[in-house]
């Protein structure tokens, strides 16, 4: 791993995904916090309470699509309403079991999504998304 980040978020209804997810992350020491949110509504509520959550804000937030509630396409809806400059301090990385083409379509319109991966997360993948925006970004 090149840089640990502070904060990644995992936004999904899975407690297994989460858990799974968060155990690689660890592992890897890619993160000083892991945060696991179970709902989308849940996220946003984090992201906007930033001032009570200044040292859990995420730099990287992995987004599942189907979630009871709302879904990850609605939660990229309203993230894209808070402020611009809390949205130009995260990352937000589809993480998904879909396969399906549309949802790859879908997600190539919203220019808030730095990439698709499918499930479940690898330390190749943790590794390729912490590379590929360390290179492009000064966040990481």
């Amino acid at each position: 791993m090149k840089a640990q980040l502070n904060c990644i978020m995992l936004v999904d209804d899975n407690k297994n995904d989460n858990f799974f997810h968060e155990r690689v992350i660890r592992k890897n020491n890619a993160a000083t916090h892991v945060i696991a949110k179970e709902s989308a509504e849940e996220a946003l509520e984090h992201l906007k309470n930033r001032k009570t959550n200044e040292s859990k804000h995420p730099d990287l937030i992995f987004l599942d699509i189907n979630m009871p509630g709302m879904n990850g396409w609605e939660f990229l809806q309203e993230y894209k309403k808070l402020d611009k400059e809390l949205q130009s301090q995260m990352v937000v990385v589809m993480l998904t079991t879909s396969e399906n083409p549309d949802d790859h379509a879908e997600a190539k319109k919203h220019k808030i999504l730095a990439d698709f991966k499918t499930k479940p997360l690898t330390t190749e993948m943790l590794e390729e998304v912490l590379y590929n925006f360390h290179k492009e970004s000064s966040k990481f």
